[in-house]
């Protein structure tokens, strides 16, 4: 009798160890879900584009076309950050003037280098892919206002036709 008992408390013990890690993950989700939609509701507030498949798919970061990009880079009213995550080795023939160069493998670490988690950021890479990367890693880090630069360097406005036949 006495085991059978002690392997009934064994069992309730482990369900409510997994109702306490479950309880916990569902914290976690809905505080991650608070802070994306306040993110989103900042944006609006200040007149800022964002894309409805961020708000209906709670996506966290806003994809720009590099035109866009071009745009809000190109506006002296407007207040953003660049950041380059291409490859420390990678050369681009035109430098994005202002930029903060952190290659993606040192991002996690590096990322307190970057002020503001409200400034706007506009992300870069070598082709738009290890910046997509580069904005997941910063929201697990609290950044929320996070612009991916599709294409990256290769299709950035400003470059020229012979340019991008070099990157």
């Amino acid at each position: 009798m006495d085991l059978k008992m002690f392997q009934m408390l064994e069992f309730m013990n482990n369900r409510l160890s997994n109702i306490e890690k479950n309880i916990s993950r569902i914290d976690e989700k809905l505080e991650f879900s608070l802070s994306l939609q306040r993110n989103h509701l900042i944006r609006i507030k200040n007149g800022e584009f964002i894309d409805d498949s961020n708000i209906l798919m709670g996506k966290p970061y806003n994809d720009l076309s590099p035109q866009r990009a071009f745009e809000i880079f190109q506006n002296p009213n407007l207040d953003f950050l660049i950041l380059d995550v291409s490859k420390a080795d990678y050369q681009s023939k035109k430098k994005l003037e202002g930029s903060v160069k952190i290659p993606l493998e040192e991002l996690a670490t590096r990322y307190p280098e970057i002020n503001s988690k409200t400034t706007p950021i506009l992300v870069f890479s070598e082709q738009g892919l290890r910046s997509i990367q580069a904005c997941e890693l910063l929201i697990k880090k609290g950044f929320f206002n996070l612009n991916n630069v599709s294409g990256g360097h290769r299709f950035w406005p400003s470059l020229s036709e012979q340019d991008i036949a070099v990157i």
